[in-house]
């Protein structure tokens, strides 16, 4: 599999990582969920290329996981916010970093704490059943191939 065919893949991962699956689009998603608007903003926290960057916000805003917002006319400025597919990607983002306090923290601990407005508690991100509401780990959940990929899905299920 060539990494610039990932997007015509019948698996639903590969066709997600043709979008967002590298570093500094993950670090821009980061950046967003931090409230991180501005192209200089960006330019500036994440200290990369003037030109990887606008590849990768472009992107974003092609594949309808951000939207351009003008917040000066003259000169034209526009800033980048996410819509309701970027802000879908919360769980995912949090998902990452949790991984990353658990697993690659310092004795020092998580950089960032993450409080649940609603309870002023600090929290971790858990997976939960849509229909039973228990939570759920790699072991509680079976892969089957969906019928209408047939043969395509059955490769992509180990077993």
């Amino acid at each position: 599999m060539r990494w610039e065919e990932l997007d015509q893949q019948p698996c639903s991962l590969s066709r997600t990582l043709a979008v967002i699956g590298d570093r500094w689009t993950l670090l821009v998603l980061r950046d967003c969920f931090l409230g991180v608007r501005r192209f200089d903003a960006f330019e500036k926290r994440l200290g990369v290329t003037r030109h990887l960057l606008a590849d990768r916000l472009k992107k974003l805003v092609e594949h309808g996981v951000l939207y351009k917002q003008p917040y000066q006319q003259r000169p034209l400025r526009e800033e980048y916010r996410l819509t309701d597919k970027g802000l879908a990607l919360h769980p995912v983002i949090m998902s990452l970093v949790s991984w990353g306090d658990t697993y690659m923290a310092d004795e020092r601990g998580a950089p960032i704490e993450h409080i649940h407005k609603a309870c002023g508690q600090r929290m971790k991100p858990v997976m939960v059943c849509s229909e039973c509401a228990e939570p759920v780990g790699a072991r509680d959940i079976e892969a089957r191939p969906a019928a209408a990929f047939g043969e395509d899905a059955q490769r992509l299920v180990a077993g």
